[in-house]
């Protein structure tokens, strides 16, 4: 059956009419998806008849709230969605002064192997479609009483490896007859897939996209990330983007202990960012118990941060969040389907 929620309006409109409806049967069904219904039975104002055809050939896919963690140091809220085949993804509320972010999934599972996540243990399941993606904000909205001005493609997944479902799901997000949030508020995480990267800028979509590099080197991109696809190459398609989007560039780049922290690193980094005018992001890793790499100290962060400044490179230092939660990505899930 067909995911109701990842219709556009022009589509969901096209639909009604051809089961013989007015269209402006569409509106009001688009009306209860906003308001969060899980079954078609509950669109009240609907003709008993429309209801029960509409169950016959589209589907909902609202997901349960399997759990829910509430951090006591900054408020920021970690969530667990169990989806309508049994499968579970997470998403994170962060609160800041200037709005409410929602970092969501993309994927259940991942199969990227970067040896530093929890999502990617297990490997990849099955893409999230752009319905289930959009629910994952609807439902935080709804379940915490707030309204999203900012979304991150960041939880679990790789965005780019699901890339038409993205898309869809962008232009869903931002329609004006839909949820209508700028593209502008929105950011997309990649690991570096050279033709995501390239098809994305084909787009024109003025999100922002944030390159996971976590290594200017590619010995040690490849040991920690095995989907490196060569330095070179990436920053000739992040020069490619840049080029036909206009956007600024970001780098994350989460700081392990021993393995990404050196002066020379900062170096090659430095390069790097000022070659593409990229923003850098650093990271303090977060510990998961399986993968055994350890977060770089603050004395070292702060002198690799130091050592980008003094080349001119715009960098900050993410604030860590969630601190006494499953902060790291993945890990409520993980933990979740060790228990299960």
């Amino acid at each position: 059956m067909t995911d109701i929620l990842s219709l556009t309006p022009e589509e969901l409109k096209e639909q009604i009419v051809s089961l013989g409806q007015p269209a402006f049967r569409a509106k009001q069904i688009s009306s209860w998806l906003k308001a969060g219904v899980r079954d078609f039975s509950q669109m009240s104002n609907l003709p008993k008849e429309l209801r029960e055809t509409l169950a016959q050939q589209f589907s909902l896919t609202a997901p349960v709230l399997l759990r829910a963690q509430t951090s006591a140091l900054d408020g920021t809220g970690k969530f667990l969605w169990g989806l309508q085949d049994g499968n579970c993804v997470e998403t994170v509320l962060m609160r800041y002064r200037y709005g409410n972010s929602v970092c969501i999934s993309s994927q259940v599972g991942c199969r990227q192997g970067c040896a530093f996540c929890a999502s990617t243990i297990g490997g990849l399941i099955r893409s999230l479609t752009a319905g289930e993606m959009l629910d994952e904000v609807l439902f935080t909205e709804l379940e915490n009483n707030v309204k999203i001005s900012n979304i991150v493609l960041m939880g679990i997944g790789e965005p780019l490896d699901n890339l038409d479902n993205v898309i869809r799901f962008l232009r869903l997000v931002s329609h004006p007859e839909g949820r209508n949030l700028s593209l502008r508020h929105i950011t997309a995480s990649t690991c570096g897939l050279p033709e995501g990267i390239r098809r994305l800028a084909e787009e024109e979509l003025p999100i922002t996209l944030s390159v996971s590099l976590h290594a200017p080197d590619d010995e040690t991109r490849s040991r920690i990330m095995p989907s490196n696809c060569g330095i070179t190459l990436l920053t000739e398609v992040c020069r490619e983007y840049v080029k036909r989007t206009g956007r600024r560039l970001s780098f994350e780049y989460a700081m392990i202990a021993g393995v990404n922290d050196s002066d020379r690193q900062a170096e090659q980094l430095a390069r790097l960012a000022g070659l593409l005018g990229a923003h850098v992001n650093l990271i303090p890793l977060n510990y998961v118990a399986e993968r055994g790499l350890t977060p770089s100290s603050p004395s070292v962060i702060r002198h690799f941060q130091t050592m980008l400044e003094e080349k001119n490179v715009n960098v900050t230092v993410r604030r860590s969040l969630g601190g006494d939660i499953d902060a790291s990505c993945g890990q409520l899930r993980r933990n979740h389907m060790k228990n299960h």
